[in-house]
C-alpha cells in the first residue's frame, strides 16, 4: 500500500500526513537498500509510487503551513 491518492489524503490529518510520511520514507529506505544490493526489486513500480507518495505528502504539508 505505497500508492496514496490526493482524496485520501486531503481528509488526513496533518499528524497522520506527518506519521505516513515517515512510514513512506521508511519504505524508500528499504527499496534503495534492495536495489543497492544489487537485487532487482520485486516490484519496479513500486519504487516510482513510492518516490511520488513521499512528493504529495511533502506538497500538501509545505502548502497548509
Amino acid at each position: 500500500m505505497t500508492h496514496v491518492g490526493m482524496r485520501e489524503l486531503s481528509t488526513m490529518s496533518r499528524e497522520a500526513l506527518e506519521s505516513r510520511l515517515v512510514e513512506l520514507q521508511e519504505e524508500m529506505l528499504q527499496l534503495r537498500a534492495e536495489q543497492s544490493m544489487g537485487g532487482t526489486p520485486s516490484n519496479m513500480g513500486e519504487f516510482k509510487a513510492t518516490r511520488r507518495s513521499i512528493a504529495r505528502i511533502k506538497t500538501i504539508l509545505n502548502n497548509t503551513n
